[in-house]
């Protein structure tokens, strides 16, 4: 609902594995936001940009990057959204 609330929509739900590869060219599981097929703006929980270090899908199952919160935002320039579910 959070997350629906900060784009301005009604609802938000997880994409078909077929559309997610149609518009990133990888398998579910492995989606990255790096090379996708079409351009695509990516959004970042804020929260993670205070960590030293974060990891991310780099296309492939089982594969990540590890990299500072700085390179995500040189590389993808991420959108910032404040949508976790605070711990209890």
């Amino acid at each position: 609902k959070a997350l629906a609330r900060t784009l301005g929509v009604k609802a938000v739900r997880p994409s078909t594995p077929e559309i997610a590869h149609k518009h990133t060219g990888y398998v579910v599981g492995g989606i990255s936001p790096f090379g996708t097929r079409k351009p695509l703006k990516v959004l970042v929980e804020s929260s993670i940009l205070e960590l030293p270090r974060i990891f991310i899908n780099a296309g492939k199952r089982g594969l990540l990057a590890e990299m500072s919160p700085k390179d995500l935002k040189n590389v993808l320039h991420p959108v910032p959204v404040s949508v976790a579910i605070p711990r209890k």
